[in-house]
């Protein structure tokens, strides 16, 4: 049986041989592993335009803009994802094999859209930067997370006879 290397407690696989014939087949596989690495990009680009505001106090509009694009992204990604896991695992959310990425990911969009809330309601700009770097902050935790199950599905397959 398989041990995860940092507790060396067994592990169960992450997707059976059934889910993972769903999740090879589908078209929502591949959706996400084009959306996610644009996501990131787009992360880091926002990023930087938020911390130039926020040192330099210029920019705003690139930061704002920014910030409302990665937020976009963010929503589709999740109704994506959505989908491929009613398709791989028969459940709209909370697959048990994405159960604390998905609770997470439902925190990280809670810091976008009160981000998008403080930029309607015209809280100040750089109260609306801090919450965008706290939404940043739990998105680069959630990423980490999924990246984490990417690679104990590669070490799961590669494992398989």
């Amino acid at each position: 049986m398989p041990s995860d290397t940092l507790t060396g407690l067994p592990t169960t696989q992450l997707y059976t041989p059934e889910e993972r014939a769903r999740r090879d087949a589908t078209i929502w596989t591949m959706v996400q592993g084009v959306l996610a690495p644009i996501q990131f990009l787009v992360f880091l680009i926002s990023l930087a335009l938020v911390v130039r505001y926020l040192l330099a106090g210029s920019g705003y509009d690139a930061a704002t803009l920014s910030i409302i694009i990665k937020t976009g992204l963010l929503l589709t990604i999740m109704v994506t994802g959505a989908i491929w896991e009613k398709v791989v695992f028969g459940q709209w959310l909370f697959a048990p094999a994405f159960f604390w990425e998905d609770v997470f990911s439902f925190a990280v969009i809670a810091l976008h859209l009160t981000y998008v809330w403080a930029l309607i309601s015209g809280w100040p700009a750089t109260t609306q930067m801090w919450i965008a770097l706290a939404a940043y902050a739990a998105y680069v935790v959630n990423a980490g997370q999924f990246l984490w199950k990417l690679r104990m599905a590669r070490l799961d397959a590669e494992a398989r006879p």
